[in-house]
């Protein structure tokens, strides 16, 4: 991998990072917590895939109050 190949990974990487905070505080702001949210590390060490935030797992309690945070916060699509 080129230079410009490495610069554009550690790019990914740090939006990666930063998505993954953002998540993170706006799960807070509505109470849920993700213990194992965090990077894939498959797709941190791949130079074919895009970085991916990893989710992780959560209790049933907590996905319920994750789904109902979602429902409460609209209809935004992406």
């Amino acid at each position: 991998m080129g230079a410009m190949g490495r610069e554009t990974a550690v790019d990914e990487i740090r939006d990666a990072r930063a998505a993954r905070d953002e998540l993170r505080a706006a799960l807070a702001e509505v109470g849920v917590r993700l213990p194992s949210l965090g990077l894939d590390l498959v797709s941190l060490a791949s130079p074919h895939l895009t970085p991916l935030v990893d989710l992780g797992r959560c209790r049933p309690d907590v996905a319920r109050r994750l789904a109902s945070a979602l429902r409460a916060g609209g209809g935004g699509t992406q």
